[in-house]
This record gives structure tokens, sequence and C-alpha cells, in this order.
């Protein structure tokens, strides 16, 4: 999956070994350890070719390898924290960095002994040119209806999927769906949009994937249902765009953290998986109240850092012979 978004951007991409050590077993912990030691081997064959004046890194354990050879090499690091809390990654190359770099203040607790910048979460310049008017041309949406927002990344989310599925009929009463399901269930799309009548299928607009044009769906919608990975952090506040957010089970208590966050401040309400039966009730308790989705709206906007990316940007800098 990042090679093919990475080098849509015609970035270069190159892989390594990596693997957990923890929360794995004993087995699964020695596999992990073998991997992160090819890893490191493979890292630092592509550090010495490239020989970069810093790196900045994010996390996931193929991190630990590259991050290794480079504070070995006297590179200095920056280690950038989406998520409000970190992994066992993110907390192991920390420790190795010269600047960690985090999307809120909430998270300078859990770096301590290091210097801490808050930045707010990088985002993409199609969100910035994005607008409503021009969302709904693209998707050929009506200007008197509201818009639900649906989607899983892209290999999407199944239980959010189904559960939308099931309520598609009530509503598709009430309001138009931009349905970003991910390529797994986009038969089982088709399928249920196949046995709609031609009015509901005419406002419920389905993808299996959308790349430049996602940020039309963000300006085009009222609400968002999704999970709270942490470009919910940042994408949702730029676009002003209330949520229902619904951490996954698997990634339990990082995006319960994320989700609770945004709920705290009002942009956001947390439903767990398991409840998504609430789904459709939630849904039109929230976008039948506007002066609720007003207000949740405008929560979303004012936890918005627009120039997140120039700030992580001005701290890498000031690792090179390029800093002002």
């Amino acid at each position: 999956m990042e090679r093919e978004l990475v080098t849509r951007e015609g970035i270069e991409f190159e892989t390594i070994q990596g693997g957990a050590v923890v929360g794995v077993g004993a087995l699964g912990a020695v596999i992990g350890l073998f991997k992160l030691t090819l890893g490191t081997l493979q890292a630092f064959g592509i550090v010495n070719r490239f020989k970069p004046e810093a790196l900045y890194v994010t996390g996931g354990f193929t991190a630990i390898p590259v991050t290794l050879v480079c504070w070995l090499l006297r590179i200095p690091i920056l280690v950038y924290l989406p998520d409000i809390e970190p992994g066992s990654a993110v907390k192991l190359v920390a420790r190795f960095a010269r600047t960690v770099a985090v999307t809120a203040e909430e998270s300078r607790m859990y770096f301590p002994k290091k210097n801490v910048v808050v930045t707010g979460y990088p985002l993409r310049g199609a969100l910035f040119a994005a607008t409503r008017e021009a969302a709904q041309l693209k998707f050929g949406l009506s200007a008197s209806r509201q818009t639900l927002l649906v989607f899983g990344g892209s290999r999407g989310a199944r239980s959010i999927n189904l559960a939308l599925l099931d309520i598609l009929d009530d509503l598709l009463d009430e309001f138009q769906i931009i349905h970003v399901s991910g390529e797994l269930d986009w038969d089982t799309v088709q399928a249920r949009r196949a046995q709609l009548n031609e009015t509901k299928r005419d406002h419920y607009h389905a993808f299996p994937y959308l790349h430049e044009d996602m940020a039309l769906a963000f300006a085009a919608s009222d609400l968002g249902v999704c999970r709270a990975g942490a470009s919910a952090l940042g994408e949702f506040p730029m676009m002003g765009l209330a949520a229902i957010l619904v951490p996954y089970p698997h990634a339990w208590r990082y995006q319960k953290v994320n989700a609770d966050y945004l709920a705290r401040r009002g942009a956001a309400i947390r439903l767990n998986d398991e409840a998504l039966t609430k789904l459709l009730t939630m849904i039109r308790d929230v976008m039948r109240d506007d002066k609720r989705l007003s207000a949740m709206r405008q929560a979303a906007r004012a936890l918005a850092v627009p120039d997140a990316a120039d700030r992580i940007a001005a701290e890498l800098l000031k690792f090179t012979s390029h800093s002002p």
C-alpha cells in the first residue's frame, strides 16, 4: 500500500525488513529480531548510498533499523508522533532523536527528557485548495441535501461498511452519502448499490478508494464516519468536519485516545465498534440538530494547524547546512 501511495507522488521508495518484538510471543520476538537485524544491514546500505543530512521518522517497526544506523553515523534524527499516544516503536526510536515533534500538547508527557515541539499534523496541499462548490460538481451532489462521508482507508473498514449498508435505505431517505469502502468490500458495496431504487442510487456515491479527490470528499461533507487514525487529528480540523469516530479494535488503545481527544473538545463523538448498531440513531441525532452540528464543526476548526508541515520542515532544517 505504501509503495503505491509514495510512488504516485514521484518519490523514490525503498523497503527494508522490520518486525515486532513486543506482544508477539517468544517465537514471534525471535523472528522479529532476525528481521530487524536484516533490516539494519539493508538500512546501512541505503543510508551509506543516500548520505542524508537528517532523518525524519514517524514510527512503525521498520523505523528501528534506519534510526539505529543514523544514530551510529551521527546523523541527526527527528521523530514525529502523529497520534496522541506513542506506540512501542516510537518510544524506542525517540531515545535516539535530537527532537520529537508531536501533533498535540498532550503528547509532551510521553517524552519528558526530550526536546519536544508541538507542530500539529502535516497536511496535503489538496486540502487547502478543495472547496464545497468544486466538490459538489465533482461528485454530482445536491446542494439542498446534507452530505455524509463514510470511509475506512485504502483497504476499508469492514464493520463500518457493513453497518452502513444495513441502514443505507434509511439514511438515503434524508441524506446523500459519499462512501469510500476500500477494495476488500467493493464487490459487496456494488451489489448493495444495485438493489437501491433509482432515486436513492443517485444519492449514494460509492468508490473503492479516492486519491486526490479525497480532499473534495472532505470539503463536500457535513459529517464523517471513520476510524480514529492519526489523520483524523489533522484533516478533520482543517476541513471543519464533524465526526463519528469508530476506533479500530486491533489498534484500540491508540485510536481510542485519538477519538477521545477530539470528543473532549466537542469536535467528534466516539462510537465503539461493538456498538455500531447505534450508528443510524447517532447520525440522525447529529445531522438533524443544526446547532449541534455547527458547534462540532466550529470545535474542529479551532484545532486546525494549517502550517504544521512548515513547522516540521523548519525543525528539520535546523539539523542541516540549509538552516536559515
